[in-house]
């Protein structure tokens, strides 16, 4: 895919708008900064004259580049060939490699979420887990892309990652086999009661038009009428803001869905219902939307907007927090910058910046054996350094409020294993919704 092709297909919420920096923008500068990139030159002058080895040009402007950008946000980025070409790859959804969403945090590379599975869920790895070695070489303090483009490579290989798991006394090794992770966006299916289940792994081309593909299978396919919804929004680490837009347009037939507010002039816009689908589907069914730590960004949108109209209700655990819009702002043919423009909104004003989406009824995941020692190294956007800061000056307690316990749930994993429960938030929303009558699910005060 061609940078040119690439512009026309991408409207991420991690890449939303495209627009080209123009001389004439650029030129643009405060004068008053005359001085700093006096300092910047000066520097750059002393390096090539007395370094102790020489230092080519293309070096040092892109330690420079990278360097102003970090000490923005953590989405800001210089993109460049295989950047460029791992965003082509989060709109297709395909590559070969491990299918692991990650992120440096201080030096060390972490995991946000591996995809369903991928060859790094099949292999145990898991959200919070912090990558040290590659095949036995250290990556701490090393460069996030050069980790990334190891780790992927042709299907069949192998690597052996060293893993660091809080609650773990030790690091220990985990060998994955690559495999092209033709990630299936849309997956579905009819459980006990006439209860649907439509997972969305994430948000890339045309997962709207699968959704709504898949709502239709799910209606041919049952014995009956569908009798309750769950739509599992969980490690979706996000995606595309039109897909975003279009699945949530699904199941609403008016009012805001999402709407994102800049500083410059043509970043504040709004999404509203009917723009994408006509009318909705599942109209009058009961709905619980599943989300968790690793649900992040366009997955955010989506939950924010169901749950501000009152079309679902919002199960799991607080999402990831990620509020921010990035654009691709074009510098030559072969180099763009990912830049931080805007932050969105739910349909209710809410920013979603740090203190994510709040479900209306708190399940954690009971199955998982390290879910105790996990919560307290859980990453969210809150947790990683130089993050936007909500406007709402969001206090402490309210980003620790969702790790209180719930005497609710007190069984063990081994507790919930021996009911015969592999997953207990779905097996939770699916007794919800079994037990609920229509129409009475999606109702709050």
């Amino acid at each position: 895919m061609k940078l040119a092709e690439l512009v026309r297909s991408a409207a991420l919420v991690t890449a939303v708008a495209l627009i080209p920096a123009t001389t004439a923008g650029i030129a643009q500068v405060d004068g008053r900064v005359g001085p700093e990139f006096s300092k910047l030159f000066a520097t750059y002058q002393r390096i090539k004259a007395s370094y102790v080895e020489p230092v080519d040009d293309e070096k040092l402007i892109r330690g420079a580049i990278d360097g102003m950008l970090a000490s923005l946000d953590p989405h800001s980025a210089y993109l460049d060939g295989s950047d460029l070409q791992r965003l082509e790859t989060m709109i297709d959804g395909n590559y070969s490699g491990l299918g692991l969403s990650v992120v440096m945090e201080d030096g060390a590379v972490k995991i946000i979420s591996p995809f369903r599975g991928s060859p790094a869920e099949e292999a145990g790895l898991k959200a919070g887990d912090f990558i040290t070695h590659l095949d036995g070489n250290l990556i701490y303090g090393g460069d996030l892309d050069e980790a990334v483009s190891k780790m992927r490579g042709a299907a069949g290989t192998s690597i052996r990652l060293t893993i660091f798991r809080s609650g773990r006394d030790e690091p220990f090794d985990v060998t994955v086999t690559r495999g092209v992770i033709d990630l299936e966006p849309v997956t579905h299916e009819v459980a006990e009661g006439n209860i649907g289940i439509i997972t969305v792994n994430e948000f890339s081309r045309d997962v709207g038009a699968d959704v709504f593909a898949a709502w239709q299978e799910m209606q041919r396919g049952a014995s009956g009428r569908i009798n309750g919804l769950v739509l599992d929004l969980r490690s979706n680490p996000g995606g595309s803001l039109d897909e975003a837009v279009a699945m949530s347009d699904l199941f609403l037939d008016k009012g805001r869905i999402v709407s994102q507010r800049g500083r410059a002039r043509g970043e504040t816009i709004y999404y509203d219902a009917e723009t994408a689908f006509r009318g909705q589907i599942a109209e009058g069914i009961p709905m619980v939307v599943l989300i968790d730590a690793g649900s992040a960004s366009a997955s955010e949108i989506v939950a924010g907007a169901l749950q501000d109209h009152r079309r679902a209700v919002v199960m799991g655990e607080t999402s990831f927090g990620k509020g921010s819009v990035q654009s691709l702002l074009i510098l030559d043919n072969t180099s763009a910058l990912k830049l931080t423009t805007a932050r969105y909104y739910t349909p209710s004003g809410h920013s979603v910046q740090e203190g994510g989406i709040k479900p209306d009824i708190r399940v954690p995941q009971l199955s998982d054996p390290d879910l105790a020692k996990r919560a307290k190294f859980q990453l969210r956007e809150s947790d990683l350094r130089g993050h936007l800061i909500n406007e709402a000056a969001l206090k402490d307690e309210e980003l620790e409020r969702d790790k209180r316990e719930d005497p609710r749930f007190t069984l063990t994993a081994e507790q919930v294993k021996a009911q015969g429960i592999e997953d207990y938030q779905l097996h939770y929303a699916l007794q919800t919704l079994r037990r609920t009558a229509p129409n009475t699910v999606a109702r709050r005060n």
